[in-house]
């Protein structure tokens, strides 16, 4: 989508223990690769050819052949029972997000000299893993005839994607959360553990930057792709300029201080007092950088900020991020959706924001004022919002968090924005989430997490699972939307 998330190639090293005849291995792992670029292309794969790695020597070898290759993501495949030593010290010394698969025995005619003992091979391949303290990707269930484990390393690909963007990531944001606004604040130290580098800079530091970019040559030519945008939704032409400023102003900051790192997210500020001293709120703008791949989170959410560009990368589309707002009316309810679906009321609510989600996720869109601050502060400086109904499909609703006493936490809930029309403002739409009130009230409430929400546009639920286990939140730190039946710890189980 863009080149602020990483192209993957994932090196595939096959393993033999000595014991185990050498061409299980080899002709296992040809024909993974046959069946994953039939099925996947072969862009995203690099077979190594120097060696099946049975020793120590062997592992040296392949790690230098498969970093020659450029690969940055590891499949160590067990095309028999393996050598826990030295497959285990070629995940260790490789840098990058590495997963573990092993290869099912492929007849009932060949299980003498044919039979490779993977499935046994695993059980050892993990144990050393935990005994070295290395993080890898396992699949649900690791073995697999050629075909199975080509789809299992197309699964890793984004959970690979993900891991890999968050060690060469950079945050940048602008000022401190608004007064009365603590709902967003994180302690920082999660995001150097998870090997992201943060640089918080001051709005004043903005507001220069902005300044000097006035009446720069390139603003006509953002206006113009503005406007091309907009189309009949350009309702406020007058502040189009401010805002072709603002972005060129955030577009140049990030090209200015990336550093070293390859990918930048940014958490912005929006009030109190910016529209009064930029003229404008930047809404729009964060909808456009983030339709192209750099997240901007408002109101300084930083780890809002960091939860849509994991989202970014692992859903490969534009995300955005948004309040979970409001509940639906009863007879909004009773007149659109009950009897049309299977949802309940309380499965039901509004996701909102300003005006920061990309007019490619909105069924239509108008350029329009901030109604919301404009009920305390001239209309005039709250334009800037892209409103519209957001468009109807499948969802992830999701967020990663640290908590105040520093401890990870997450929750992913898969549903759908339904085809409603909402009757509000903003940028919004109407959601379903199975089980949703339960949900609210015994995982995000109960965990305090703040009103924002990460939605990426599919269901993403496998892979940002495998992503948060990945990246080191415990999974009794994940939590989903439990089906009817299951309790959630502190739900009454008389209610």
């Amino acid at each position: 989508m863009n080149n602020n998330s990483p192209k993957m190639k994932i090196g595939i090293v096959a393993v033999s223990r000595d014991c185990f005849p050498e061409p299980l291995s080899v002709n296992r792992r040809k024909a993974l690769v046959e069946a994953y670029t039939k099925k996947y292309g072969a862009d995203d794969i690099y077979e190594c050819p120097i060696c099946i790695v049975e020793s120590e020597i062997h592992m040296v070898q392949a790690l230098e052949d498969i970093k020659k290759a450029g690969c940055n993501a590891l499949c160590v495949y067990l095309g028999n029972f393996g050598p826990e030593i030295s497959e285990t010290l070629l995940a260790k010394h490789f840098d990058g997000p590495k997963m573990f698969c092993a290869a099912a025995e492929e007849s009932g005619n060949s299980l003498l000299d044919g039979r490779g003992d993977a499935y046994c091979g695993m059980l050892n391949a993990s144990y050393n893993l935990q005994l070295r303290n290395i993080k890898a990707y396992i699949p649900e269930y690791p073995v697999g005839d050629a075909e199975d484990c080509a789809d299992m390393i197309h699964d890793f690909l984004p959970v690979a994607k993900a891991v890999y963007a968050l060690n060469h990531l950079k945050i940048i944001s602008f000022g401190p959360r608004p007064l009365n606004f603590l709902a967003c604040n994180a302690p920082i130290k999660q995001l150097y553990n998870l090997g992201v580098e943060i640089e918080e800079n001051s709005e004043l530091d903005l507001f220069e930057a902005f300044n000097k970019h006035a009446n720069d040559k390139r603003i006509p030519e953002v206006v113009a792709d503005m406007e091309k945008e907009l189309g009949k939704g350009n309702k406020k032409p007058e502040i189009l300029a401010k805002l072709a400023q603002y972005e060129l102003t955030l577009l140049d900051w990030v090209e200015a201080h990336k550093g070293y790192r390859e990918y930048v997210a940014i958490a912005g500020k929006c009030w109190p007092a910016f529209q009064t001293q930029f003229g404008f709120v930047p809404c729009y703008v964060n909808s456009r950088l983030t339709g192209r791949g750099i997240p901007v989170s408002c109101e300084v959410d930083i780890y809002g900020c960091l939860s849509e560009f994991i989202g970014t990368v692992v859903s490969d589309d534009i995300v955005t991020l948004l309040d979970i707002n409001n509940s639906v009316p009863k007879d909004m309810y009773n007149s659109e959706i009950k009897g049309k679906t299977n949802y309940t009321l309380t499965d039901t609510f509004m996701g909102f924001h300003c005006g920061n989600t990309c007019s490619k996720k909105l069924a239509f869109c108008e350029m329009k004022y901030q109604k919301i601050m404009a009920r305390s502060l001239p209309i005039e400086v709250t334009n800037g919002t892209l409103e519209g109904d957001i468009a109807p499909g499948p969802i992830t609703f999701y967020r990663l968090q640290s908590t105040s006493d520093n401890i990870l936490r997450a929750y992913i809930a898969q549903g759908e924005v339904l085809p409603v029309a909402t009757r509000s403002f903003g940028s919004i739409g109407v959601f379903a989430i199975p089980e949703m009130g339960r949900f609210y009230r015994h995982w995000l409430i109960e965990k305090g997490f703040p009103h924002h929400g990460a939605v990426a546009f599919g269901h993403f639920g496998k892979a940002l699972y495998e992503v948060f286990k990945y990246i080191g939140v415990d999974v009794s730190e994940i939590g989903y939307n439990q089906p009817k039946g299951v309790r959630y710890p502190t739900e009454n189980p008389w209610a």
